[in-house]
């Protein structure tokens, strides 16, 4: 049966991949996840296929055992429940285990963000650097660019990087990315992010010589990696770099920070949730809602200032 679940495991995979366009990231994951799992359930003589629900949450029992976080249970939950919906759905076994299997009790942990003033001193740190001339000015014209997109848009890191270098005869104000699962969504870019592109593209051109017979990279931040893109980890490091320099705490900011920096400036400032959801690329809006802390302040606020009853508790006092 160790084979048949090997098979099962790889078809799965491979569904993930054709069906869904699952990235390289996240089919790794999966293939941990099932693959633990599987060695769990083989110490209990049950084929993984066979598993029954009691197996299941047994598996999850020894995961709080051992000391997983709630985040992490509820992520191997995820995997199984999408492995055994595939072996149902295939009619590999009549029923799906997973179906009343509750999730880890976790709880609300809020994103850390930034403030607009921590944004805005790095970004006039990228700014100032952007314009020395001088030995690395394609590097540090780069990075503001990097930050400029990065606020303006809220992309992922993975999506940031990997732009493809058609994006700099985008048209307008608006760009279209490819994120998760392949699908394709429409983000605007300020007049501060158009600006340093315009910079970016001017620049590399001037300063880096184009070689004869050498192909141009297809990559709006070309690296000589085997991604041929910009690493991400290299990224968050120099990201990390220029906020010493602009008096910031590093340990305080990352690419992931300044996405929800992002998000959250936008619903302080009036933004409706549905259509930050949308510029984040969520899609399922419970993943948008852990900001909404946000909305509750300021919706707080709003009924301090304009509800009546507020007014008179007011005059009372």
């Amino acid at each position: 049966m160790a084979g048949q679940d090997a098979a099962r495991l790889d078809s799965f995979l491979e569904m993930m991949s054709a069906e869904r366009g699952a990235a390289a990231n996240t089919l790794s994951s999966y293939d941990r996840d099932l693959n633990d799992l599987r060695d769990f359930l083989q110490q209990r003589k049950v084929p993984m296929s066979d598993a029954a629900t009691s197996d299941l949450s047994a598996y999850l029992e020894h995961l709080s055992a051992q000391g997983f976080a709630a985040s992490s249970q509820a992520r191997r939950l995820s995997s199984m429940r999408q492995f055994y919906k595939f072996l149902y759905s295939e009619g590999l076994r009549g029923d799906d285990p997973t179906g009343i299997l509750d999730a880890p009790r976790k709880g609300r942990s809020l994103p850390k963000t930034m403030s607009v003033a921590d944004v805005t001193a790095l970004l006039a740190q990228a700014s100032t650097e952007a314009s020395k001339e001088g030995p690395g000015q394609v590097s540090r014209i780069r990075m503001h660019l990097l930050l400029e997109l990065l606020y303006a848009t809220g992309m992922r890191v993975s999506e940031l990087v990997s732009l493809p270098a058609r994006v700099l005869r985008h048209e307008g104000r608006f760009l279209m990315i490819r994120g998760k699962g392949n699908k394709d969504r429409m983000v605007l870019l300020s007049r501060a992010a158009m600006e340093a592109m315009d910079t970016y593209d001017r620049g590399r051109k001037a300063l880096i010589p184009k070689k004869e017979g050498v192909p141009e990279s297809p990559w709006l931040f070309p690296s000589n990696g085997k991604e041929g893109h910009l690493p991400r980890q290299v990224f968050a490091r120099d990201l990390k770099d220029i906020a010493i320099r602009a008096g910031l705490s590093p340990s305080a900011i990352s690419p992931h920070v300044m996405r929800h920096a992002f998000a959250s400036h936008l619903l302080q400032n009036g933004a409706d949730l549905r259509a930050v959801q949308e510029l984040l690329g969520h899609s399922d809006i419970s993943t948008t809602q852990i900001y909404t802390h946000v909305l509750e302040e300021r919706l707080q606020e709003l009924v301090q200032t304009h509800h009546p009853l507020a007014k008179q508790a007011k005059n009372l006092e």
